[in-house]
C-alpha cells in the first residue's frame, strides 16, 4: 500500500465523518428546540421510541449523534431513563442503514447528490430550504467518503501480511477486540462498518472473520456516549450504560450463535455476489434481532443499570453553582438535539434564580414590617447568588448564540439573557427595601398602621406577580394580558399609597424619615412590576411567534 493510498484512505475518511457532521448540523438547524416537543409525543410507548430512534439516527446516519443527545435531554430532565431506553434501541437499529445503502451502491448517485445539495446551499436564500440542502450535501459527501477508502483499500488484497493479520479476527475474541477499539477511535459505528464493507469488497477479509469485528464495532461505538456522560446526573449515566448493555448482549448472543450454527454461511451463500451486503445483513440482523429480543424486557435494563450504578446520597454543593446548565465549554459541542437541552437548562437555572428573588422580596417585605434586620443574613447571600447566576447565564449565553443557526432558538437565547437582567434589577430593589431596615433599627423609626397595612399589600401583590411570572398557564395572550392588568395595578396602588402618604405627612402621622423611606419604597415596589412584566412580555412574545410559525 503506497503513500498516495494511505492519503487517499485518511481522506475519504475525514469525508465520510465530515458529511455525518454535515448532516447533523442541517437536522439540527431545521429541527433545533422542536426535537424536545417531537420526542415528548412520540416516545409514549416502546414501538413509537424505537421508531423515532431508529428514523433521526437513519437521518444523521449516526448512532452515537443519537445517543449523546438522549444522554444530554436525560442530564436535564427532558427525557426519562425509561423513553431513553427505547431511543436507544432504534438508534441500533438506524445506525444500519448506511450499511444497507452502501450495500445497495447508492454511492453512484453520490456525486449528484452533493452537487443538489451544495447548490440549494449556495442559490437558495429561504433558511429552511438551506438546512435542507445541508442536509442533502452531507450525505452526498458521506458516500464520496466511502468511495474513497474503497479504492484505497484495493491493494491491500494484494498484501499477504494484511491477508494473514485479516485471518486472525476468526478468533471471535480477537475480532470483537479489534472492532470495539477501532471504532473506540474513530468513534464512528457507520464508519468503521463502511471500512469493513470496503475490504470485504476488496477480498482481503471474508465474512467469517469479519462478523466478529462487526459484532465489536457494535460495542465500541459507545465510547462517544460514555465520554459525554462523564459530569452528568446519574441517570445519563445509567443511560450509557443501557447503550452498553444492549451491544453487549447482542455481541455475546450473535458470537455464540455464529460460532456453533451456519448462520454466517447462510448469509454468505445468500448474498454471494455481494460481500458488502453480507455485512450490511448481518449487521441488520444483529441490531434488529437484539432489539426485537430486548425489547419486551427494557424495563429490566433499567433496573440493571440502577442496579450497577445505584442512588447515593448527594453531597451538598458548597459555594455558588450552575445547578442545570452544563459547563460553558460544552455549548461548542454542537449535537442533534444541543439547543433543546440547552434552552431546557436555561429555563431551569432561571426559575431557580426567580425563585430566589421571589424569596428575598417576601423576606425583606416581612423585614421591613417587624423591623428586624437579623432576617436580612439570608437575604443578602441570595443576593449575592443571584448576581453570580446573571453572570455565570450571560457568559454561558454569549458562547451559546455564536453556536446558534437556528433563527427561533437564537431568538429564545437572546430573550434569556435579558429576563436574566430582569430578575437581577429585582434582587437588586429587594435588597434596597432591606437595607432601608437597616436604618429603621438604627435610628428607630416607626411606621404608622395605615401604612404597615399598606407594606403588607404590596408584598403581597409583589409576590402574587413574580408566582404568575413564573407559572404561565392558558394561552400566552391571556397570561400576558393578566401579568400586564397587575403590573397596572401595582401601579395604581403606588400612585394611591403616594397621596396617603402625603396625607399622612399633612396630619403628623409620620415622622419626616419614615416618609422618606416609605416613598423609597414605593418606587421600588413600582419598579419590581415593571421587571415582572418585561420578562412576562419576553416569554410572551416568543410563544406567540412560535405559534404563528
Amino acid at each position: 500500500m503506497q503513500l498516495s493510498d494511505i492519503l487517499s484512505l485518511l481522506g475519504g475518511l475525514a469525508l465520510f465523518l465530515h458529511g455525518m457532521q454535515m448532516m447533523s448540523g442541517g437536522l439540527e438547524s431545521a429541527a433545533g428546540n422542536r426535537m424536545k416537543g417531537i420526542l415528548e409525543k412520540l416516545t409514549s410507548n416502546r414501538i413509537l421510541g424505537v421508531l423515532v430512534g431508529a428514523l433521526i439516527t437513519a437521518a444523521i446516519q449516526s448512532s452515537s449523534a443519537t445517543t449523546v443527545m438522549v444522554v444530554g435531554f436525560v442530564n436535564s430532565g427532558m427525557m426519562t431513563l425509561r423513553q431513553a431506553v427505547w431511543i436507544i434501541m432504534g438508534a441500533n437499529i438506524g445506525t444500519t442503514v448506511t450499511g444497507l445503502l452502501i450495500g445497495l451502491d447508492v454511492g453512484a448517485l453520490a456525486p449528484f447528490i452533493a452537487f443538489l445539495g451544495v447548490a440549494i446551499v449556495v442559490f437558495v436564500k429561504v433558511p429552511k430550504l438551506q438546512h435542507i440542502g445541508q442536509i442533502l450535501a452531507g450525505f452526498g459527501i458521506l458516500f464520496i467518503g466511502m468511495d474513497m477508502m474503497s479504492a484505497a483499500m484495493m491493494p491491500l488484497r494484494e498484501s499477504e501480511a494484511f491477508i494473514s493479520l485479516m485471518s486472525t479476527f476468526s478468533n471471535p475474541l480477537l475480532g470483537i477486540a479489534a472492532g470495539a477499539l477501532f471504532t473506540a477511535v474513530i468513534q464512528s459505528s457507520s464508519a468503521s462498518v463502511g471500512i469493513l464493507q470496503s475490504l470485504a469488497l476488496s477480498g482481503v477479509i471474508t465474512l467469517h472473520s469479519a462478523v466478529y469485528v462487526l459484532f465489536g464495532q457494535n460495542i465500541g461505538t459507545c465510547i462517544t456516549a460514555l465520554l459525554a456522560s462523564v459530569g452528568t446526573s446519574r441517570n445519563a449515566k445509567r443511560t450509557t450504560i443501557i447503550h452498553l448493555m444492549f451491544n453487549i448482549i447482542g455481541t455475546v448472543l450473535f458470537t455464540v450463535i455464529c460460532f456453533f450454527t451456519p448462520l454466517t454461511g447462510f448469509v454468505e451463500s445468500l448474498l454471494a455476489d455481494s460481500p458488502k451486503m453480507q455485512i450490511a445483513a448481518m449487521h441488520t440482523l444483529f441490531n434488529v434481532v437484539t432489539t426485537l429480543l430486548l425489547l419486551p424486557v427494557g424495563d429490566l435494563l433499567v433496573k440493571g443499570a440502577m442496579r450497577i450504578l445505584p442512588d447515593r446520597r448527594e453531597e451538598g454543593e458548597e459555594g455558588m453553582h450552575l445547578k442545570y446548565l452544563t459547563p460553558i465549554t460544552h455549548v461548542q459541542d454542537r449535537g442533534i438535539g444541543a439547543s433543546a437541552i440547552y434552552l431546557t437548562q436555561l429555563r431551569q437555572e432561571l426559575d431557580r434564580m426567580m425563585k430566589m428573588a421571589q424569596e428575598n422580596v417576601s423576606t425583606v417585605f416581612q423585614a421591613v414590617l417587624d423591623r428586624d434586620p437579623k432576617q436580612l443574613t439570608g437575604a443578602e447571600e441570595r443576593e449575592a447568588y443571584i448576581d453570580y447566576l446573571n453572570k455565570e447565564i450571560s457568559q454561558f449565553i454569549s458562547r451559546a448564540i455564536l453556536h446558534e443557526n437556528n433563527e427561533r432558538d437564537s431568538a429564545e437565547v437572546s430573550a434569556c439573557f435579558k429576563i436574566a437582567g430582569n430578575i437581577e434589577r429585582i434582587g437588586d430593589h429587594a435588597i434596597n427595601i432591606g437595607e432601608y431596615t437597616q436604618m429603621m433599627a438604627q435610628k428607630n423609626i416607626t411606621f404608622s398602621p395605615e401604612a404597615k397595612e399598606e407594606l403588607q399589600e404590596m408584598r403581597d401583590v409583589s409576590l402574587h406577580a413574580l408566582d404568575l411570572v413564573r407559572h404561565q398557564e392558558g394561552s400566552a395572550a391571556k397570561w400576558l394580558s393578566q401579568v400586564a392588568a397587575l403590573e397596572q395595578r401595582i401601579d395604581d396602588m403606588t400612585e394611591s399609597y403616594r397621596r396617603h402618604h402625603l396625607q399622612r405627612m399633612r396630619e403628623g402621622a409620620c415622622s419626616d424619615e419614615a416618609c422618606i423611606l416609605f416613598s423609597e419604597m414605593l418606587t421600588d415596589f413600582e419598579r419590581i412590576g415593571d421587571h415582572v412584566l418585561n420578562i412576562a412580555q419576553e416569554r410572551a412574545n416568543l410563544a406567540i411567534g412560535s405559534a404563528a410559525e
